[in-house]
């Protein structure tokens, strides 16, 4: 088990007690006043835990405390650790970030795209170009979610079933299912969150021969020792595991899925990279630990350090904002880039928030986040489990308190 535990006062890493203590008055805030069952704070600074700190409860029925290994859905969390499986193939030249991806996947040739029409008749054109291993890894691929009840095409997706989290088919079907339907976009003109990730985890398993599951475990987790990461709760982890909420009608949680009836407590035939791991705060700070430390971690050497700034400097050309409509976050998109797997700040005044350009963070729609600042030698995580995580502004205030704290 990665346990995590306080390893520096805060002062000695650059970093206010005082200010790290409101981080603490407003965690438990959110908890007394109803708004979140429970929820952890950690903050790392060169290399130490200076804070730490959980309030709450991980599972309101059974009374189960929020505590630093409870298990949680990290959903979005899931696509960076994805995006370096699939790096790890780009440094055995496998691929290059310009490569189309029809040659390892066939059936997204000849794809067509969007253009308008109505539910009788949707309006296409061919695409362009074929989708590159940089479109999917930028979210530039045209490719979207069901869930966004945005486009006729969202709707395609809801009515065929294209949903990588409830579906039991293989995966490499439901990957050729979705290359069966239009873009929303050109490739590589416009920024839609969407299923790419998944996609990326398809072509992990067909560049490596491997299962992708096996795969992910085998040449990510297991070398960072994040040995209770999984696409599944194991039986001995199930009191640990925590309940998932949403906001109620009177504002207070309403449990949507049940720690002891979940879906995640079976193996399923398809294993989303998108948005299907579990993990505990200690196993998700081994992997931002070896992030800032460009690719090593305790001794073992995951990704080149070249290959680490590769993936978190911006590859958009501008910003989220003008590269589409953001969707699926309580943030702004201003001011933020996107790169291979993380967004990526480019300028925290336009961004309107405390931040440093260059830092590279995500989330997952049960309000979990991680933010790493190479520049202040700082990582931060933030666990939680109410879904959707626009529910209330809490990633943005948590940025804003754990800035304030640094000191020199």
């Amino acid at each position: 088990m990665a346990s995590v535990e306080l390893q520096a006062e805060p002062e000695s890493v650059g970093l206010s007690s005082r200010q790290l203590a409101r981080v603490d008055a407003w965690r438990e805030r959110l908890v007394a006043e109803g708004k979140l069952a429970g929820a952890t704070t950690l903050v790392m600074r060169r290399g130490k835990v200076a804070h730490l700190g959980c309030s709450g409860l991980a599972d309101l029925a059974r009374g189960t405390p929020m505590a630093p290994d409870t298990l949680l859905r990290i959903y979005s969390m899931t696509k960076p650790l994805t995006s370096v499986a699939l790096m790890l193939l780009y440094e055995e030249g496998l691929f290059q970030l310009d490569d189309p991806i029809t040659a390892a996947l066939p059936c997204f040739r000849d794809m067509r795209v969007a253009t308008g029409g109505n539910r009788a008749k949707l309006e296409t054109e061919p695409a362009h170009r074929d989708i590159t291993y940089r479109d999917l890894l930028t979210h530039t691929s045209g490719l979207t979610y069901g869930f966004m009840n945005a486009t006729l095409v969202d709707e395609l997706y809801r009515n065929q079933g294209i949903d990588f989290q409830t579906s039991d088919r293989s995966l490499a079907a439901l990957v050729e299912q979705a290359a069966g339907l239009p873009l929303i976009a050109q490739p590589g003109t416009a920024w839609n969150y969407s299923i790419a990730t998944d996609v990326v985890g398809q072509l992990v398993a067909v560049l490596s021969g491997r299962d992708f599951a096996d795969f992910l475990r085998e040449r990510v987790l297991l070398p960072l020792g994040m040995t209770e990461t999984d696409f599944a709760v194991p039986d001995a982890a199930r009191p640990r595991f925590a309940a998932n909420y949403m906001r109620g009608p009177d504002g207070r949680p309403k449990l949507i899925d049940d720690p002891e009836a979940s879906p995640f407590l079976r193996r399923r035939a398809i294993a989303s990279g998108g948005g299907g791991l579990v993990s505990t705060a200690g196993d998700y700070l081994r992997f931002c630990r070896m992030m800032l430390n460009k690719g090593e971690l305790d001794g073992t050497r995951l990704l080149g350090r070249k290959t680490v700034e590769l993936m978190t400097m911006n590859h958009l050309g501008g910003d989220l904002a003008s590269l589409g409509t953001p969707r699926f976050s309580e943030s702004s998109y201003d001011g933020i880039g996107f790169g291979l797997g993380f967004s990526v700040m480019l300028d925290p005044a336009r961004a309107q928030i405390a931040g440093t350009p260059g830092e590279y963070a995500w989330g997952g729609v049960a309000s979990t986040a991680f933010w790493i600042d190479p520049a202040e030698e700082m990582a931060v995580l933030l666990l939680a489990q109410l879904t959707p995580s626009s529910t209330y502004p809490i990633r943005r205030e948590l940025r804003v308190m754990t800035y304030a704290a640094i000191t020199d």
